[in-house]
């Protein structure tokens, strides 16, 4: 079980620093975040704030552990399709593989993250 909370933490944390880092250019609407999300992407400005916002909130969601699990169902899944929502985005736009392929990388470390989540709740349901 420690080496279970462990690696759970680690994981978490790390990804939900990927999510709430790459939201701060789009919640400030920084230039560089502006220019490729709305001038190359298209997407409006409040688009991109409501996003941001939804990506800090999911990933704090996660994070906490007071948080009940079917909201962190919630987030992880609205984490999932933003993620997917991102890589299609690139890929609509033309921009090569090589700039959105390690988008599969942090859906990896999502999808390995929910299952050290369900795999918590099992462990703690069968210990109560």
């Amino acid at each position: 079980m420690k080496r279970l909370n462990i690696t759970y933490w680690i994981v978490t944390a790390l990804f939900s620093a990927f999510m709430i880092f790459s939201s701060i250019g789009g919640l400030t609407l920084q230039e560089q975040a502006v220019e490729y999300l709305h001038d190359k992407m298209g997407y409006p400005l409040y688009f991109i704030r409501m996003i941001s916002v939804s990506k800090i909130l999911g990933a704090i969601a996660i994070l906490l552990p007071f948080v009940p699990a079917r909201v962190k169902e919630w987030a992880y899944f609205g984490l999932f399709i933003d993620l997917v929502a991102a890589l299609f985005s690139f890929w609509a736009i033309g921009d090569p593989i090589g700039i959105w392929a390690p988008m599969f990388l942090f859906i990896a470390v999502l999808i390995f993250a929910y299952v050290l989540h369900h795999k918590r709740l099992a462990v703690t349901s069968t210990n109560d």
